[in-house]
């Protein structure tokens, strides 16, 4: 008999930094230097140091301001003190008080998905679907074989334009660990319902995953949705979701 799926019971953060522009070398060295206290971190199951691209989706340019901590945490941070703190420690919180502009993090708490993260289930046991029908966050990652990057390149562009002015688009950061090989988009939408009119309704996206699926150009990916349970602090001045969910 098949194991029963397995509730998300726990916490997934997002952080997206915006650095100063004289500390932009710190980002740099935040990507190295950050392994250390998450890795000592006994809450986090899972973490990842990433860069974004400049346009908020799939991108070869990088946008050098803006680096992104996902983590997968054990026990939920709570609503008393700094977030950041609670989150990742305080060296990270401390760095970001001297070297950053902005941060801004989102709580998430996985429901559905499939595929895996350097060979893992890092967000436990997930079903395909669920009952949840509210406003929903989206993480598509994929590890891009050698031989199909310049595919995946030439196709991505055509989809990664028209999201943005898609109904029932809030926004989205493309992120990553290695540029334009381990790419990920993570997206907000106000429903699954207008996720799915987007996905499934654009005819340049369906093409696209009908080719990455017959050419196989991934060697790895995942798709996850999340229920976003908090947001907290700035970018660009605001919260990007406040009023929106």
């Amino acid at each position: 008999m098949p194991l029963p799926y397995l509730a998300a019971i726990m916490q997934v953060s997002l952080t997206i930094v915006r650095y100063r522009g004289i500390f932009i070398p710190f980002a740099f060295f935040a990507m190295a230097i950050f392994r250390l206290p998450l890795w000592m971190n006994k809450n986090i199951s899972f973490y990842k140091l990433m860069g974004s691209g400049k346009n908020g989706t799939f991108d070869k340019t990088p946008d050098l301001y803006q680096w992104a901590i996902l983590t997968v945490q054990y026990q939920p941070a709570s609503t008393d003190g700094s977030l950041i703190q609670q989150l990742y420690g305080g060296f990270v919180r401390r760095w970001f008080r001297l070297f950053t502009r902005e941060t801004f993090t989102l709580l998430l708490e996985p429901i559905e998905g499939h595929g895996t993260w350097d060979g893992k289930n890092v967000f436990g046991r997930l079903p395909a679907k669920s009952d949840y029908e509210g406003p929903v966050a989206i993480l598509t990652r994929a590890t891009i074989r050698m031989k199909k990057l310049k595919y995946f390149w030439q196709n991505v562009a055509a989809v990664a334009n028209k999201m943005s002015c898609a109904k029932g688009f809030i926004l989205s950061f493309g992120i990553g660990e290695v540029p334009w090989i381990k790419q990920a988009t993570f997206s907000i939408w106000e429903s699954k319902e207008a996720m799915k009119d987007f996905a499934y309704g654009m005819k340049e996206h369906t093409e696209v995953i009908t080719k990455t699926r017959s050419q196989r150009w991934y060697s790895e990916d995942m798709f996850t949705r999340f229920k976003i349970t908090g947001s907290h602090g700035i970018l660009h001045g605001k919260n990007p979701v406040e009023g929106k969910l």
